[in-house]
């Protein structure tokens, strides 16, 4: 996984942590439900990149 992937993914993920956080704080579960979906394609590009470097090890 190159650097640039890397920090893509995990920023993914804490913005989807904060944004899921600040909608369940406010009470909007379409916002929370974005943050959620958020973190998740951040988890799965981070899974994937990890796979791909094993692949090629």
């Amino acid at each position: 996984m190159t650097a640039g992937e890397e920090a893509q993914a995990k920023t993914g993920q804490a913005e989807g942590k904060a944004r899921d956080a600040l909608g369940s704080a406010i009470g909007n579960d379409p916002m929370a439900a974005e943050g959620q979906a958020q973190k998740s394609t951040g988890a799965a590009r981070e899974a994937k990149e990890k796979a791909k470097d094993a692949v090629k090890h």
